[in-house]
C-alpha cells in the first residue's frame, strides 16, 4: 500500500486517477482547488479506507506547502505525487493573440503559469524533499498535454505551461534518480471529461483514427503504471496518450 497525493482530483482525469489508485489498494489524498463538493464526491467513490481530502489554491506557494503538509500528516507520508491540477482551456480563458487586449493577455498567462507550471513545481519540491529525507524512493507523475507538441493557438499559455511541465519533469528525473525517485509525464490528447462533453463533435472524434476521444480511465491506467516500481526505468519519459491523433 502506498500513500498518494493527486492534485486537482475533484473531477475528470484527476478523479479517475484517484479511483484507480484506490482500486489498487493505495491510500489517496484528494486535492481540490475550489470545488469541495465535487472533491467530496470523489472521496465517496474511492474503495478502501484511509483516504483524505485536502484543499487549497496551488498558485499560492504557501498554500502549496500547507497542502503537502496536510496530505503527509493525514496519510502518514506521501510516496507518490500526481501533478494533475491545472487551469484547463475554456471559453472564459481563450486568449488568441490576434484578439485579446494586452492586459488580459498578461493576466491569463500569469494565472495559467501560476497553477499549471509553478504550482506543480512547488508541490514537486515539497514532496521530493520529504522523500529524500525519508530515503524512501517514490514516484512523481505529471499530467501534461498533447497541446505541448501540437500547439494551442487559442490557448498559448496552456500549451507553453504544459511543454514546460514536460521539460521540468525530465529535469527532475535526472535530479532525483540518485534518490530512487522516478519522474514521468503523460501527454493526453482530447479526453471526454464532464467539462468537455459539450465540445465533443465529429471533428474532434475524427482527430484520432479510432474515431473517438480518450477516456479519463485510460489516462488513469497509464499514470498508475508509470507510478509503479516496475516502471522505474521509464523515468524521464513523456508518454503520448492521444489515440494516434498526433505523432511526433
Amino acid at each position: 500500500m502506498r500513500n498518494v497525493l493527486v492534485t486537482g482530483a475533484s473531477r475528470g482525469i484527476g478523479r479517475a486517477i484517484a479511483v484507480a489508485f484506490a482500486k489498487n489498494g493505495d491510500r489517496v489524498a484528494v486535492h481540490y482547488g475550489r470545488d469541495r463538493a465535487e472533491a467530496e464526491s470523489t472521496l465517496r467513490t474511492l474503495e478502501g479506507d484511509g483516504h483524505t481530502l485536502v484543499g487549497g489554491d496551488l498558485a499560492d506557494p504557501e498554500v502549496a506547502r500547507t497542502v503537502v503538509d496536510t496530505a503527509a500528516a493525514e496519510l502518514g507520508a506521501v510516496d507518490v505525487l500526481v501533478n494533475n491540477a491545472a487551469i484547463a482551456p475554456s471559453a472564459a480563458n481563450r486568449h488568441e493573440i490576434s484578439s485579446i487586449p494586452y492586459e488580459d493577455w498578461q493576466r491569463t498567462w500569469r494565472t495559467m503559469l501560476d497553477v499549471d507550471l509553478l504550482g506543480a513545481a512547488n508541490v514537486t519540491y515539497l514532496v521530493a524533499r520529504r522523500l529524500i529525507e525519508r530515503q524512501a524512493g517514490g514516484s512523481i507523475v505529471n499530467v501534461g498535454s498533447r497541446g505541448a507538441f501540437r500547439g494551442e493557438p487559442e490557448f498559448p499559455a496552456y500549451g507553453a505551461a504544459k511543454a514546460a511541465l514536460h521539460a521540468f519533469g525530465q529535469s527532475m528525473a535526472v535530479a532525483l534518480a540518485p534518490y530512487g525517485i522516478a519522474v514521468t509525464s503523460v501527454a493526453p490528447g482530447f479526453v471526454g471529461t464532464e467539462r468537455q462533453q459539450d465540445n465533443i463533435d465529429d471533428h474532434v472524434r475524427g482527430q484520432s483514427p479510432f474515431g473517438r476521444v480518450g477516456a479519463p480511465e485510460e489516462v488513469a491506467a497509464a499514470v498508475l503504471h508509470l507510478s509503479s516500481p516496475e516502471a522505474l526505468w521509464s523515468s524521464g519519459a513523456v508518454l503520448d496518450l492521444n489515440g494516434a491523433s498526433y505523432l511526433r
